[in-house]
Parts: C-alpha cells; structure tokens; sequence
C-alpha cells in the first residue's frame, strides 16, 4: 500500500467531493491510499481500526469456512465503502479482500473518530443507501443463477473481473460462484473462443469483442 500526497491526495479528495460525505472536519483522519493489483486491502480475520472508500478498482470478497474451505463471495467494484460491517458491529473479525486491479481507496482511521462517525447524519445516509443497494446486487446475483444461462452470466462476469482487457480467474473458484460444473464452464469458454469473443493464451483469456460480451452480459442487467 502507498499512501498519496500532494496533489494526487487533493485530486481524489476534491474529484470525489469526500467533505460532503461527513458534516465534521474528517481530513485528520484520512489518507488516500494505491494498492497494487493482488494486494490484499483486508486479511480474513483481521482485527481492523480503519475503513474505506474504495474510489477506483476492483476487489475480491473471500470468506473461509469451518471446514478450511475458501469460497469467492462477491467482486466489488468502485464506488463502495469496506469495513463497514466493523465499523457498526461490536465483532470486529472481518472477510479477506483482495485487490484485482490497481485500486485507489479513501482509508478512514475510524479508531479516531468512530463516535462522530456513527452519529453523523450525512454519512449514515450515505453508508444506509450503499448497504440497501448492496443487499439488492446479492439478492439479484441469486436470482440471476436461476434464471439465465451460463454465457449471460459469464460474460457479466468477465466484464466484471477482466483486467486491461484480460480475464484470468481461477476456473475452481469460479464454478462456485457461478453455480456450475468445471465442464460447463469450460464448454462455454470454448465458445466463446470458437466465436471469437475471447481468445486464449498463455496469461489468461483476451476480450477481442468487447461489444459481443457487452451484449450477452446486458440481457441479465
């Protein structure tokens, strides 16, 4: 993680208008942080003091189970807040995110002010309307698995995951998260290489129609 300063720190704070968030001076308690692709923001398990504002990237939500096993929960993306779930509760033990591209995130040292946070109206409005639409995107994701065939999902969720142009998850975790076998999920890669959506190579699938994968994953929006 590296921490901005100057006049990349006020580009974001200004760009993103981060006063109108607070209704208090909140500038002795913030950085504006970079983390590298594949770093993690939070380590499951973890007892944090800070929370943030992820303002660009994308990130993953891991969880372990009782039984050792590690499950892909959710891909979030820019605007959203994380470690909000620490802030309101007093259990503090929090989930494994990690970065999937470069990410730029508001960090708030909520340990600092954790009071004029939980009684400041601009923000609990701002943090209740994030939580209702994220509880709507989970409910959504569930319906979407029953409802539409494996090439919609997937190519939302190519959209969704790719890097610069490049998709490169790990087909195990994957089929979890999409609900299907590994030789249905590979079958559909297959076809969407056949059809020149995708193509394979050795660093993972490249996006060559970037309209034809837009299409597919917008008939699931």
């Amino acid at each position: 993680m590296q921490k901005l300063t100057g006049e990349e720190r006020s580009y974001y704070i200004e760009n993103f208008q981060i006063e109108d968030f607070f209704s208090f001076n909140i500038h002795p308690y913030i950085e504006i942080c970079k983390f590298d692709k594949g770093e993690w923001i939070f380590k499951e398990g973890s007892f944090p003091d800070t929370m943030y504002y992820m303002m660009e990237g994308k990130a993953k939500l891991y969880m372990t189970h009782k039984n050792g096993k590690v499950s892909l929960i959710e891909y979030i993306e820019a605007p959203c807040f994380m470690g909000e779930i620490e802030l309101l509760n007093e259990a503090r033990y929090t989930k494994g995110i990690q970065t999937v591209t470069e990410t730029i995130c508001l960090s708030i040292a909520t340990q600092g002010c954790k009071d004029m946070l939980l009684a400041d109206a601009p923000f609990l409005r701002r943090l209740c309307v994030f939580l209702g639409e994220k509880a709507s995107k989970m409910t959504s994701k569930y319906t979407q698995n029953q409802a539409y065939p494996l090439e919609n999902r997937l190519a939302a969720f190519i959209q969704l995951s790719s890097d610069k142009g490049i998709y490169k998850e790990k087909h195990t975790e994957i089929c979890e998260y999409l609900g299907v076998s590994y030789r249905h999920l590979l079958y559909v890669l297959a076809q969407f290489c056949e059809a020149n959506i995708l193509e394979k190579k050795k660093n993972g699938y490249h996006i060559l129609d970037e309209a034809r994968l837009m299409q597919l994953a917008q008939e699931i929006q």
